[in-house]
């Protein structure tokens, strides 16, 4: 069983902007983290716990009494030796904060850089220079050897010689894992509509110059690289359509054959009143998300697995034979997988496997 935990306060543009303002008021910080605490204390069933995965929002931007109040917190969950995984902002990197994700057994670090160009960390309402980045995952490698950094590209204005100078940065930092995102801003956000977005070909134009650049990398995932050995254990539970936790407010999870979205209004969150929505699956719809979630990886879904979860022949299923014979799909004896040079377009096959009756090919 993998666990996520969501940390909402930052000073970002992300989804929950709106909770900006509130990263710096402790009074905000205790409730949400004593609730947060309730309801894991209420859900969870004592499993053994495989990965733990603390995001956001930004984590690092609590003070540190209340990082160790979450720490605390994070006891009751039983695991031993796992991936232990602490999203950072490159801004909030010090000796302190390290040495306390350190004695906590984290042993994974996923820190947003997003870019080292000063013009663009401005509109991304970093306030770091490049020097400064530098410095900061220089000093987290002396605590972590399991780093991940992001990379953002498709900003606003953001040029192909741009994107491909920061992959250079990337590349000198030679960390162990690089994940790659084109920048999305939600809609309810304050500056969506203050932006241009670039053309979809420039887009293309990114992405295949990132999978060009990151070649010393193994491509495992649609957006994802790494060096041998640091894939995300804890992503892989989503790609691979496995059962997780997710704590905290705006998470999700899927427990039980059950997806669940948990509220995103903090004062009903605060009042115990934890869950959105929640959806029991059909067998439809869980194989389903198996193709949606599992074709993302590059090495597509193993037969062999597929077999031993669903008691299916995967090649037996009509739209895998379609879309092998139209060569969209590649079948190498052990994986079904989308063909490399079409994985910037997937969504475009990955639709081809919505609303199907999957329960008849079970024998």
């Amino acid at each position: 069983m993998s666990i996520y935990i969501h940390i909402p306060f930052c000073r970002s543009i992300c989804t929950y902007c709106d909770f900006a303002k509130l990263y710096h008021n402790e009074e905000w910080i205790s409730k949400y983290l004593d609730s947060l605490y309730n309801e894991i204390k209420d859900k969870y069933k004592g499993e053994e716990v495989k990965t733990i995965y603390i995001g956001g929002g930004t984590p690092s931007s609590l003070p540190i009494k209340y990082l160790n109040k979450l720490f605390d917190i994070i006891k009751i969950f039983k695991y031993k030796d796992i991936e232990f995984t602490f999203e950072c902002n490159i801004e909030d990197i010090n000796d302190e904060l390290l040495i306390l994700l350190k004695n906590n057994k984290v042993n994974r670090f996923s820190i947003g850089v997003e870019t080292f160009n000063e013009k663009h960390l401005k509109f991304l309402g970093r306030n770091i220079k490049k020097d400064d980045i530098i410095n900061n995952i220089e000093l987290s490698k002396k605590y972590f050897d399991n780093i991940s950094i992001d990379l953002m590209y498709a900003i606003p204005s953001q040029t192909l010689e741009e994107l491909d100078n920061d992959i250079d940065e990337f590349l000198k930092i030679d960390v162990p894992h690089i994940s790659t995102y084109s920048l999305i801003i939600e809609p309810h956000t304050a500056i969506y509509k203050k932006i241009d977005y670039i053309d979809e070909e420039l887009d293309r134009s990114m992405y295949d110059l990132i999978i060009k650049r990151l070649d010393g990398y193994k491509h495992y995932e649609v957006s994802n690289f790494s060096k041998v050995g640091y894939e995300s254990i804890h992503n892989m539970t989503y790609w691979n359509n496995e059962h997780y936790y997710g704590f905290g407010l705006g998470s999700g999870g899927y427990i039980d054959n059950i997806r669940y979205l948990n509220t995103r209004n903090i004062n009903d969150y605060i009042k115990g009143n934890y869950l959105l929505e929640e959806d029991k699956l059909d067998i439809n719809t869980i194989i389903e998300n198996e193709f949606i979630l599992g074709l993302r990886k590059i090495d597509g879904i193993n037969k062999g697995s597929f077999k031993e979860k669903y008691n299916i022949d995967i090649n037996d299923i009509d739209i895998v034979d379609k879309l092998i014979k139209e060569n969209k799909l590649v079948d190498d004896k052990n994986n079904i997988k989308i063909r490399y040079d079409l994985i910037y377009t997937s969504n475009s096959i990955l639709v081809e496997f919505i609303g199907r009756n999957y329960g008849k090919y079970i024998r």
